[in-house]
């Protein structure tokens, strides 16, 4: 008999490497390991050499980095979507992406189940497993931290250890980081401490420290077209392109780096530091054109999409009818988010430093403090007595009633 087939969600980290003989172990299965790229970079070299040597039948290698991008980044980017208004989402969209495929995959090599090594007391379970059940919602879903009879980090290296499994991290250096193109996490080992400062010098890879960065501001303009960025300073890219320069430049002046205690979706609170170079530049220059193409009510109303959008994503939900129906509307307040804008790059600091629309709703003409012939002054006068009439129609009551007594 031909033995069932599982997909393994693989990155070659301490928790996959350990997962391929755990479950030829315990499942007596051929596993598929899987890995999404995503903008990981260095880190799938030399990964099917260890999948295959640690017990993988075969290894995919999908570059997912143009979808991940295009498909799950700029709709979030569109959307301003901030989660506890600081995380910009970078671990919580790729999952979605990357399980699409796995999902795909497993499809098509006739697998029973898919497999992950996110853990029992993070969110990413429940990002892996929500997309497999919206989009498989038959699969066999294995996930071994709630399983096994590891209990640690450091019960997991000496799994490996045991077993010859070569591993990224050691119990002296034993951070938890997960690397796309859009961010970098940091979480663990001394960190788990929120009285203890981050160590920059040691676990930046991105971002340099503010005290590392130049002495002089640089500038930089983004070009978008319906919200979405095209250029830079002139230059056309391609969406992954665009990332990874705006990254390179964000990086050296040490922009984008969080630190924040976030709560997790499964109930507890957790500390991270997140490196965002690229990303924090595109919301910070995005925000700066809706300020100037959006309506009072559209751009207010937007925010409160803002936040749930952030939610829906954070929690897992990016394949559910209200993330698909938010991203409609976002998509329809984005017609007239087009045009330049200048960011100021800093030891850290990112501003807007001028932006300019076709769609502008500004008006010079109207807003300037010197003469104009376009606004009658005298007109404010009706407008305040009636915005204002509730108010005194109230005050009025309330001296009546005291006069009374």
């Amino acid at each position: 008999m031909n033995k069932e087939k599982v997909v393994l969600a693989y990155s070659g980290g301490l928790d996959t490497s350990i997962i391929i003989p755990w479950l030829k172990e315990n499942y007596d299965c051929e596993v598929i390991a899987v890995c999404g790229d995503v903008g990981q970079g260095s880190e799938t070299e030399g990964l099917e050499e260890k999948a295959l040597k640690t017990g993988a039948a075969k290894l995919y290698i999908e570059d997912l980095r143009e979808e991940y991008v295009t498909d799950f980044i700029f709709p979030a980017l569109k959307a301003q979507a901030v989660y506890e208004g600081k995380y910009l989402l970078g671990t919580s969209h790729a999952r979605p992406c990357i399980a699409k495929r796995l999902v795909e995959i497993a499809k098509s090599e006739g697998a029973t189940a898919i497999c992950h090594g996110a853990t029992g007391k993070g969110n990413d379970q429940v990002r892996f497993e929500l997309t497999i059940k919206a989009l498989a919602p038959h699969m066999k879903i294995i996930a071994p931290w709630r399983i096994w009879d590891i209990k640690s980090r450091e019960d997991a290296i000496d799994y490996a250890q045991q077993r010859n499994i070569p591993i990224p991290v050691t119990k002296k250096d034993n951070y938890s980081m997960d690397r796309n193109i859009w961010h970098l996490s940091h979480e663990g080992a001394d960190l788990e401490d929120p009285w203890n400062e981050p160590k920059y010098d040691k676990i930046l890879k991105l971002v340099v420290t503010p005290e590392q960065a130049p002495d002089k501001a640089e500038y930089v303009e983004l070009e978008f077209e319906r919200g979405i960025p095209k250029k830079i300073d002139g230059v056309s890219y391609t969406p992954v392109e665009l990332l990874e320069k705006l990254n390179e430049i964000a990086g050296r002046n040490a922009v984008g780096i969080t630190d924040i205690v976030e709560n997790r979706l499964v109930g507890m609170k957790s500390r991270g530091v997140y490196e965002t170079p690229a990303g924090t530049v595109l919301y910070t220059a995005h925000k700066a054109l809706e300020y100037l193409c959006l309506d009072r009510q559209t751009l207010q109303y937007k925010e409160a999409v803002a936040i749930k959008f952030a939610e829906l994503v954070y929690d897992g939900n990016w394949y559910t009818p209200l993330r698909e129906a938010l991203s409609a509307f976002v998509d329809e307040t984005q017609k007239t988010v087009t045009g330049t804008v200048r960011v100021k790059l800093y030891k850290g600091s990112c501003t807007s430093a001028g932006a300019k629309s076709p769609y502008s709703l500004y008006s010079e003409e109207m807003a300037t403090f010197g003469q104009d012939e376009v606004y009658n002054q005298k007109d404010s006068e009706g407008f305040i007595n009636l915005f204002g009439l509730p108010l005194k129609v109230r005050s009025l009551m309330l001296e009546e009633n005291k006069r009374g007594k």
